[in-house]
């Protein structure tokens, strides 16, 4: 009958599902799996309601071959379902040493893929059907004689009573718009080797900054050519119409180390053909091992964008900056769209105990990442940026998605590059159906050395609760908080200031906005609407400098430093290029704002105080001043020099005690009207909104 199918749930386990159970009963005797010449009889029948029952057996029911349930003289098809979320499947069918994918070379071409319970595997090369043999561990291969390279492939498959087309989730290089994989040969796509990474310091003296391709160039103002491309950021000597630099020349000045781009691998939403009427931040993820079409100049030609994305990485680099990709590694776009469910239905994605998708992403799916073969197609991803583009680190999207195990053998295969790699992430809590002490959150942040997590506790402390527009912090709310400050600007994870948010300094990120959420100037004209515009640029200019000044990384959104708005859009991820793109008219008219953080940024650089690398030097080299509230004001010991640093909430001026008397140097201040370069003697003046960096020398 129609409704009728048998589900293997369990290596010996059946769940049959019947229209009339009994009529099931009436046949007891007359039971049994069919697949080839076996015969499989049931130990014990027990129903479950009216139309199902479960079916246990002594034997294995066999996998990845046609079998039927045989009730007298009626057939019911059986196929693999939970099984396949079974310790005893992942222990049969795990094959780490297997290179999955299309292979290629000027020799032959060898196609794998890991479909255990598929009943037949047929590659599709150039629309001509190639016979694929299936090994033990139930991966299914084809070897074709001479370079493939260029040619169109995909894999037709029989899973689960369907048979359809399946796009390869390792290809490397896609038809426009995702439509079928095409083989690559890499030895043709521009080789980076000997391109050095340019960051060989510790990963703590790194400065973050987040871009997207698009929006960086996509301005007409931008003086880019390539606009919204990879190639518009290896354009030299970019400008606005008035001669303010812009795109890669701007990057290069601002003196952050690292770019950090928004995700760069294949994702949905955007017609490759016609980007210009699309928008997206990326988090749609389609193919994970393939660049996006829509940043390149020619979608159609795939190997184009391999080469686009290889170039603007290698220009990046000879200019010293540093390289981070965004992934997306705890969902897909679409379930019912993705390779993987098709190649191993019900494998790749968490179900609760109740069989209901996991949804703790919020998106509809949440991958599992704890499954031995996710694992591995997670690590070979990253192995795969790693060695073919030369990044020099990843940002992990929804990073308490995925579990602590996965992350760490992250960091070991990282470890192995020459240069250092930087990993950092979300280590939110999601309710996703994976026990908590299995998640990378920041919880479980002694268990995962050496990877970083954003600091919501900075943020929310510096601005407000972020879900709430009205919510005031220290900056904005004339001090409130101060009683954090000494926990933020400390790094987060001594003990004396407060409970600590991760375990080690080489595990704190400090920010105040990113790509999420609205910008921190659009929270400040509702939060602060009362305020006139120039007070709140002052208490954003605050913001980003205790950003700065602070032990730990900072993390920087692009544009913060020109008060970025999104035109108070909250969640700008399909929003278009009006709301998105960087405005470089802005840049022209803040660029004294954007020159007091390009200062705080080369006083970061240039003295290893401002970002120290262990606990205990943190303790023997700062000290948090007695000042009047809610006045904020540091000390830092260095070994030549000292600098102390105020930061004033409020429109209130304040006479402070300076730590010892003498000749300090004023380094940065943004008080446009502070016009002295010295403060000498034992008392000094800090205005209202002002954050001023001082520094005396030692004798």
């Amino acid at each position: 009958m129609k409704n009728e199918i048998a589900w293997i749930d369990d290596v010996s386990l059946l769940t049959v599902n019947v229209e009339d159970l009994s009529y099931l009963y009436r046949k007891e005797d007359d039971i049994y799996i069919e697949c080839n010449e076996l015969r499989l009889f049931p130990d014990k029948m027990e129903k479950v309601n009216e139309n199902t029952v479960l079916m246990s057996f002594s034997q294995e029911i066999p996998l990845g071959k046609e079998a039927k349930l045989d009730i007298g003289d009626r057939g019911i098809p059986v196929y693999a379902r939970d099984v396949v979320r079974t310790t005893a499947f992942e222990e049969k069918y795990t094959c780490l040493d297997e290179v999955l994918g299309a292979s290629c070379n000027e020799q032959g071409t060898d196609f794998a893929i890991w479909a255990p319970t598929a009943f037949d595997v047929t590659l599709l090369l150039n629309n001509k059907k190639i016979f694929m043999f299936r090994t033990e561990k139930g991966v299914w291969k084809a070897r074709v004689e001479g370079d493939c390279h260029g040619m169109e492939y995909e894999f037709e498959i029989d899973v689960g009573g369907k048979r359809e087309k399946v796009v390869d989730p390792y290809c490397k290089a896609l038809l426009p718009n995702s439509e079928k994989g095409i083989v690559v040969n890499l030895n043709k796509s521009k080789k980076l080797e000997g391109v050095e990474r340019p960051f060989s310091g510790h990963l703590q003296d790194a400065i973050i900054y987040e871009v997207h391709v698009r929006d960086a160039t996509i301005s007409n103002e931008s003086g880019v050519t390539n606009k919204g491309k990879y190639l518009g950021l290896t354009e030299n000597n970019t400008t606005t119409s008035r001669g303010y630099s812009t795109a890669l020349s701007y990057l290069k000045e601002l003196g952050c180390t690292h770019i950090q781009f928004l995700p760069v691998n294949d994702f949905a939403r955007v017609d490759e053909l016609n980007p210009n009427g699309f928008y997206n931040w990326g988090y749609d993820p389609l193919f994970f091992q393939v660049p996006e079409g829509s940043y390149s100049l020619r979608p159609e030609d795939p190997m184009a964008r391999i080469i686009e994305l290889k170039q603007m990485i290698q220009t990046l680099h000879k200019e010293g900056l540093a390289v981070i990709l965004d992934v997306v590694y705890n969902h897909v776009y679409k379930i019912e769209e993705s390779s993987f469910e098709k190649i191993v239905p019900g494998y790749y994605f968490r179900y609760h105990l109740d069989g209901q998708l996991s949804n703790g992403t919020g998106v509809g799916n949440d991958i599992a990442s704890e499954r031995v073969m996710v694992r591995k197609f997670i690590l070979d991803t990253i192995d795969y940026w790693l060695t073919e583009f030369k990044v020099d680190g990843f940002r992990f999207d929804l990073m308490g998605a995925i579990d602590v195990d996965t992350m760490n053998k992250i960091r070991d295969r990282c470890l192995k590059e020459d240069s250092p790699i930087m990993l950092l992430g979300e280590g939110w809590e999601l309710p996703t159906a994976l026990a908590s002490e299995r998640k990378a959150t920041s919880f479980q942040s002694h268990r995962l050395e050496g990877i970083r997590f954003f600091n919501d506790f900075f943020r929310d402390t510096i601005k407000g609760d972020l879900f709430d527009l009205h919510s005031l912090g220290f900056v904005n709310g004339k001090g409130r908080f101060i009683e954090r400050l000494p926990h933020l600007v400390s790094g987060c994870t001594l003990e004396e200031y407060g409970t600590p948010i991760v375990s080690d300094m080489d595990q704190v990120v400090n920010y105040v906005e990113c790509h999420d959420n609205h910008t921190l100037w659009d929270k400040l004209a509702v939060s602060n609407e009362q305020e006139d515009g120039e007070d709140r640029k002052r208490m954003h200019q605050l913001a980003t400098g205790i950003t700065l000044l602070s032990q730990g990384v900072p993390f920087l959104h692009a544009g913060q430093e020109w008060f970025r708005t999104k035109k108070g859009d909250g969640n700008s991820y399909i929003s278009g290029d009006d709301i998105n793109q960087l405005d470089w008219l802005v840049r022209e008219k803040e660029d004294s704002n954007i020159s007091f953080v390009r200062k705080l940024i080369s006083i970061r650089k240039e003295h290893d105080v401002f970002r120290l690398k262990t606990k205990n030097e943190i303790r023997r080299r700062l000290h948090i001043l007695q000042t009047p509230a809610p006045l904020c004001g540091w000390t830092l010991f260095g070994n030549k020099e000292d600098f102390t640093i105020y930061v004033n909430p409020t429109k209130k001026r304040f006479e402070v005690h300076l730590p010892s008397p003498g000749n300090w140097e004023v380094c940065a201040t943004n008080d446009r009207n502070r016009t002295e370069s010295e403060i000498v003697g034992e008392y000094a003046f800090v205005e209202p909104y002002e954050l001023i960096v001082l520094k005396k020398m030692r004798r």
